[in-house]
């Protein structure tokens, strides 16, 4: 694996591995944007019946963690400090959006939005997530 970990991503040589345990789908990453897709079903339910608040929140933090990917240099990489979700009505199944797009990239701290709909357009849910660029030892883990 060479290059930035956008470069990374862009090329496939990194897949977030939630998508395989929640089932969704990045469709486009580019420029401090990116857009995720998920069909929704009886599995993600809550025992309401509706869609778990907490796959919600994975799908916009996914869409939003990529989106900040796309603006990541060479030897840099982030980690997300807060992230919050307005819940805006109950979904049970179907086709779901998450659109995501960085709002500020600073030097150190980043903002990023994400909307969730339903297919005809309907908002589910309205995520924002504060990010924070790691560089040398601290982007090593160390």
């Amino acid at each position: 694996m060479g290059g930035s970990f956008s470069d990374q991503l862009k090329s496939g040589e990194i897949k977030p591995p939630a998508a395989d345990l929640v089932g969704f789908r990045m469709v486009s990453f580019a420029d401090g944007e990116s857009r995720f897709e998920m069909d929704a079903g009886r599995r993600h339910h809550n025992p309401m019946g509706t869609v778990h608040g907490g796959i919600l929140c994975t799908l916009a933090d996914s869409a939003m963690g990529m989106a900040f990917a796309s603006t990541l240099g060479e030897g840099e990489t982030f980690t997300t400090l807060e992230i919050k979700v307005n819940y805006l009505r109950p979904v049970f199944e179907g086709k779901l959006f998450a659109i995501a797009k960085v709002v500020h990239r600073g030097r150190t701290v980043g903002l990023v939005e994400c909307d969730v709909t339903t297919e005809n357009g309907k908002h589910v849910a309205r995520a924002v997530s504060t990010c924070s660029v790691l560089r040398g030892e601290k982007a090593e883990g160390r």
